[in-house]
Parts: C-alpha cells; structure tokens; sequence
C-alpha cells in the first residue's frame, strides 16, 4: 500500500465528493466537484497497489490540472473565493502527489 494512493483518494477524491454537497455555490462547483471527485478516488482506490504507477500520471492530469483550470472559470466556481480557494489547494495537492508517482523502469 502506497501514501500517494490514499491520499489521493482521501484528499482528492472522498473531499471533493464531501465538498460538492457543501451548499457554497451555484450547481457548476456541485457537479464539477462531484464528477472530479468520482475520477479521482477511483483512480486513487486504484493506486493503493504498490505496483500500479501509471494512475497516478492520469490523476495529476486529469483531477490536479483540471481542478487548478477550474478553479479559475467564473461560471464553474460562480465567483466564491471558498470554491476556488478549495478547487486551487485540492489540484495542487492532487498535481503534487502525483509527481510522486513515477513509472518504475522494469528490469
């Protein structure tokens, strides 16, 4: 079992799930959140194994990067400095952990 792997999936995913139903803005954040949050925790449930190396590229890509961009979209975060400063620390964690998670070479 691997710390990349749970926090990712704690962090990334089972917070931003919580975080969606947290009443703090428009629907764009809700879905947003909750679809990101999805992704990312089962990619994170998915990187608990010691040898499973390449979800933690596809989480940095899709659930860091994507949160970090929408954390910037007025129509997705409706203005709400709580929802952006939440989408902006949860994708750098998100990135940040997954540059952790580097193919390992096989002998």
């Amino acid at each position: 079992m691997t710390w990349r792997g749970w926090t990712t999936l704690i962090i990334g995913g089972i917070w931003l799930i919580i975080a969606s139903f947290i009443p703090l803005g428009g629907t764009g954040n809700f879905v947003n959140d909750l679809i990101v949050g999805i992704i990312v925790a089962i990619l994170g449930f998915m990187m608990i194994p010691e040898h499973a190396s390449w979800q933690g590229w596809i989480i940095g890509l899709i659930g860091g990067v994507w949160m970090i961009i929408a954390a910037f979209i007025p129509g997705i975060t409706h203005s709400y400095t709580v929802n952006l400063v939440n989408d902006l620390i949860v994708g750098i964690i998100v990135l940040i952990v997954s540059l952790f998670e580097r193919p390992k070479k096989t002998a």
